[in-house]
C-alpha cells in the first residue's frame, strides 16, 4: 500500500519553543497535521507536512479519526470516522462534482495532485449545511493560486516543488507561477507525476505504476470590496493501475471550469457567487497494464463520463462571528458507462446508461451566542430528481443480460425525492480548556451505481472487496442521527483535542445477498453473475448501521526544542438489523512522534501502532487482519528564506505488514498473490526541494 511517509507533523506544534513558532496557539494554529482556523474546521498545510506518495487523501488520513482507502497510487478515498466514498463531502476548490468511473477510480482527491495543494480544510465531525449535503464530515482541497498583491504594479510569485520517493522510483514536478498587483492576479499551475511498480519486502506489486499531467490557469479582478476568479484546469491521468479493481485506468481526462465572486456590498452584508462545470471522460481495461485474460473473448474496455455542472449564491448578514446566512445552490450530473470488448464491436453495453440527476437546495445558517457559548446552527432542503434511460446492448451480448436489460427497461426509471438536514454546534471558552458540543440529523440519496446498475458486475463505487453487486430503484435514503462531545486543552507546554461521537444511521445503503437463495443460480441476476465469476452476487439494499468511537490528538513541549506529539482513533461500525460488522473500518491506531525543532531545522522520528481488525464483514467476505508497528524518521530543513529541503523514510525497519484497509490483490503475475490483501511499502526514502517566494 502507498502511505505516506512519516511526516514532520511537529514542524508547527511546538508551544513557543524557539523564535520560529513562538506565536503559535495550540487551539487555533495546532493539529497533528496543520493549521486549524476555527472551532469546526481544520486546516492542512502542504508546506507543514511531508507526504511522499502523489495522493492527497494520504494527507487527510493523517487527521485523527481519519484513515486512508487505498485503491491505487491516484485512487485514494478518505475514511473519517468509519465512512467513505459518497458518505464524505469532498470538494476541490469548493467544487462539488461526480467522479467519473463507476468503481471510483477518480475519487475527488485524485484531482489535487500534491505539488498543487495548498491546504487542505477538513470539518470536525459534521459538515456544515451551507457547503451541500454530506451524512460523514467533509473536506475541501484548495489548490495554489496567486494572490492580490499591495502595489500598483505586477509582481512575480512563484511556489514550485520537486520531490522523488525510491519505493516506487517516483518523481513530481509543480507548482504555481504568477503575477499580482493590488487589483489584478494572473496565475499559471501545473504538475507532473510518475511512478514505477511499488516494491515491498518480498517483491513487487503488479499494476501500482502511475502517471498524471495537470496544468490551469486563473484570473483574478478586484471588483469594489470584493474579488472575481475565473479558473481553468485540465488533468490528464495516463496508464495507472488499481491492483484491487479487476480494471486498471487507462486514461482519466478531465476539466475544470470555475467562475466566482466573494466580496461585501456594504456594510453587513456579504456575497459570494459561484458557478462551474467539470467534464470526465474516463477509460479502463482489464488487459492493457496487466497481465489480461486467456481468451480475447474475455477482454473489457469500459468508457465512462461524467458531466457536473453547479451554481450556488450566499448572503451573509451581520459580522463574521454574529451573523445569518442564507443561500442555494443547483447541482446537475450526467453519468454514462458502456462496457464493450475491444475485440468484438458487436459487443457492447451501457450498464449506467444516460443518467441524469439533479438537486436544488436552499439553507439558513447562523452564527450566535448564548452569554460564554458560541454556536452554529443551520438547516437545508434539497429537491433531488434521477433517472435513466433504456439500456442499449450490441448483437454479440448474449441472452442473460438481455433479459435483464429489457426487465429495467419495463422499470419506472424516474425518481425524485425531498430532504432535509439540520445541524446545531456549540463550544465556549472556561479558562484552558474548550468544551464542544455537536448534534445534527443528516441525508445521503442513493448514487446512480447504487441505483441503476441493471448488470451484475464488479463496480462496487470504491468498495473493492471482490463481489459483483447489482442495484436497486427502491433505494430509499440515509438518515443519520449524529452526536459528538470533546473539549479542547491547551496551556503554554501541552494541549489535547479529545472527541467522543456516536452515528445512528437508518436504511444505511450496502451490499446484501441477492436473494434467500446464494450460491444457487435460480435466477438471471445470478446467471449473469455466475458467468462473470461469482455465484454469490449482492445487491445494495438499505440496512440499519451504527458507528461510535473516540479520537484525539496532542502535543507536548517537553522542554528546550524536544518535543512529543500524537494522534489516537477507535471507531466500531456494525449493522443493526444482523449480526454482523461494516465493510473496510479502521482498526483501532495511534501515532506518536518525538522532534527536535530549532528556528530553521528540525528533526524527529514517529512511531506507528495498528491494532488487529477481527471485527470484519461477513457479508462483504472481509478478511481480518494482523496488528503491527513501524517506525520513521523525517526532517527539514531551511536553507533560505525561499528555499527548503525536507526528507523522511518510511518503513525504517523494512517491515512486511498489511493495512487492513488496503484491498485485495486481482492481478495475475504479481508478486502478491490473488485474493490477497495487498502488503505496504518496504522502506523507502524520500525528499522534497521547495522554492517559493509568495
Amino acid at each position: 500500500m502507498k502511505k505516506i511517509l512519516f511526516t514532520a507533523f511537529t514542524a508547527n506544534v511546538a508551544l513557543g519553543a524557539t523564535p520560529l513558532f513562538a506565536q503559535a496557539d495550540p487551539l487555533t494554529d495546532i493539529i497533528v497535521i496543520g493549521q486549524r482556523d476555527t472551532a469546526t474546521t481544520d486546516q492542512v498545510e502542504s508546506d507543514k507536512e511531508i507526504v511522499s506518495t502523489p495522493d492527497a487523501a494520504a494527507l487527510v488520513a493523517r487527521a485523527p479519526g481519519a484513515a486512508l482507502i487505498d485503491n491505487g497510487g491516484l485512487s485514494g478515498q478518505v475514511q473519517y470516522r468509519g465512512l467513505f466514498g459518497d458518505h464524505i463531502l469532498v470538494r476541490v476548490d469548493g467544487q462539488r462534482f461526480s467522479s467519473g468511473g463507476p468503481n471510483l477510480m477518480d475519487p475527488p482527491l485524485h484531482y489535487a495532485p500534491m505539488a498543487l495543494v495548498d491546504r487542505i480544510e477538513v470539518d470536525r465531525g459534521i459538515s456544515p449545511v451551507r457547503k451541500g449535503p454530506g451524512i460523514g464530515g467533509g473536506v475541501n482541497a484548495v489548490l495554489k493560486q496567486a494572490q492580490f498583491s499591495d502595489g500598483a504594479t505586477l509582481q512575480p510569485q512563484a511556489d514550485l516543488t520537486a520531490g522523488y520517493r525510491s519505493g516506487d522510483n517516483s518523481y513530481l514536478l509543480g507548482g504555481l507561477a504568477s503575477l499580482s498587483s493590488e487589483r489584478v492576479k494572473l496565475g499559471i499551475i501545473a504538475s507532473y507525476e510518475k511512478g514505477e511498480d511499488l516494491q515491498f519486502p518480498g517483491g513487487t506489486i503488479a499494476s501500482s505504476s502511475f502517471e498524471r499531467l495537470s496544468v490551469g490557469a486563473h484570473a483574478g479582478l478586484k471588483v469594489g470590496d470584493g474579488s472575481l476568479t475565473l479558473s481553468y484546469r485540465r488533468q490528464e491521468t495516463d496508464p495507472t493501475g488499481n491492483p484491487p479493481f479487476p480494471m486498471d485506468i487507462q486514461f482519466v481526462n478531465t476539466d475544470f471550469l470555475n467562475l466566482s465572486y466573494e466580496g461585501q456590498i456594504r456594510d453587513g452584508l456579504y456575497l459570494e457567487l459561484d458557478a462551474g462545470h467539470v467534464a470526465v471522460r474516463h477509460l479502463m481495461d482489464n488487459f492493457s497494464w496487466r497481465q489480461g485474460p486467456v481468451s480475447t473473448m474475455d477482454q473489457r474496455a469500459t468508457y465512462a463520463d461524467a458531466d457536473t455542472s453547479t451554481a450556488a449564491v450566499s448572503l451573509r448578514i451581520g459580522t463574521a462571528d454574529r451573523h445569518v446566512r442564507i443561500g442555494a445552490d443547483v447541482e446537475t450530473t450526467d453519468k454514462d458507462a458502456r462496457i464493450t470488448n475491444p475485440s468484438n464491436d458487436a459487443f457492447f453495453l451501457t450498464s449506467l446508461s444516460n443518467i441524469s440527476g439533479s438537486r436544488v437546495g436552499a439553507f439558513v445558517e447562523s452564527r450566535l451566542g448564548f452569554g460564554p457559548v458560541e454556536a452554529e446552527v443551520g438547516a437545508r432542503f434539497d429537491h433531488h430528481q434521477m433517472g435513466a434511460s433504456s439500456p442499449q446492448l450490441g448483437s454479440a451480448v448474449p441472452m442473460g443480460p438481455r433479459i435483464l436489460a429489457d426487465a429495467f427497461t419495463a422499470s419506472d426509471r424516474s425518481w425524485s425525492d425531498n430532504t432535509v438536514d439540520v445541524t446545531a454546534r456549540f463550544w465556549s471558552e472556561i479558562g484552558n480548556i474548550k468544551p464542544r458540543l455537536s448534534f445534527a440529523y443528516k441525508t445521503r440519496v442513493a448514487n446512480a451505481l447504487e441505483r441503476f446498475s441493471w448488470l451484475p458486475t464488479g463496480a462496487s463505487g470504491g468498495l473493492a472487496d471482490g463481489n459483483i453487486y447489482v442495484g436497486d430503484l427502491n433505494l430509499d435514503n440515509e438518515k443519520a442521527w449524529i452526536a459528538e462531545i470533546g473539549f479542547d486543552y491547551q496551556d503554554s507546554r501541552f494541549y489535547a483535542r479529545p472527541t467522543l461521537f456516536y452515528r445512528r444511521i437508518d436504511d444505511f445503503i450496502q451490499g446484501v445477498p441477492f436473494d434467500d437463495t446464494p450460491g444457487i443460480i435460480d435466477n438471471p441476476v445470478d446467471m449473469v453473475a455466475n458467468m462473470n465469476g461469482d455465484s454469490t452476487p449482492l445487491r445494495f439494499a438499505n440496512v440499519d448501521a451504527e458507528f461510535y468511537g473516540a479520537d484525539l490528538d496532542f502535543g507536548w513541549h517537553i522542554g528546550g526544542p524536544l518535543h512529543l506529539d500524537g494522534t489516537a482513533s477507535y471507531v466500531r461500525a456494525k449493522r443493526r438489523d444482523i449480526d454482523d460488522n461494516l465493510y473496510r473500518i479502521a482498526p483501532p491506531n495511534a501515532r506518536l512522534a518525538v522532534s527536535w525543532q530549532e528556528k530553521a531545522w528540525h528533526l524527529g522520528a514517529e512511531l506507528q501502532a495498528y491494532a488487529e481488525q477481527n471485527k470484519v464483514s461477513a457479508t462483504n467476505s472481509e478478511q481480518p487482519s494482523d496488528g503491527y508497528f513501524l517506525a520513521g524518521l523525517f526532517g527539514h530543513v531551511a536553507l533560505t528564506s525561499t528555499l527548503s529541503i525536507d526528507a523522511s523514510v518510511e518503513n525504517l525497519f523494512n517491515k512486511h505488514y498489511t493495512d487492513h484497509l488496503a484491498g485485495y490483490n486481482r492481478v495475475s503475475g504479481s508478486d502478491v498473490a490473488l485474493g490477497a490483501r495487498l502488503p505496504g511499502s518496504g522502506r523507502s526514502a524520500f525528499i522534497r526541494l521547495r522554492w517559493t517566494d509568495m
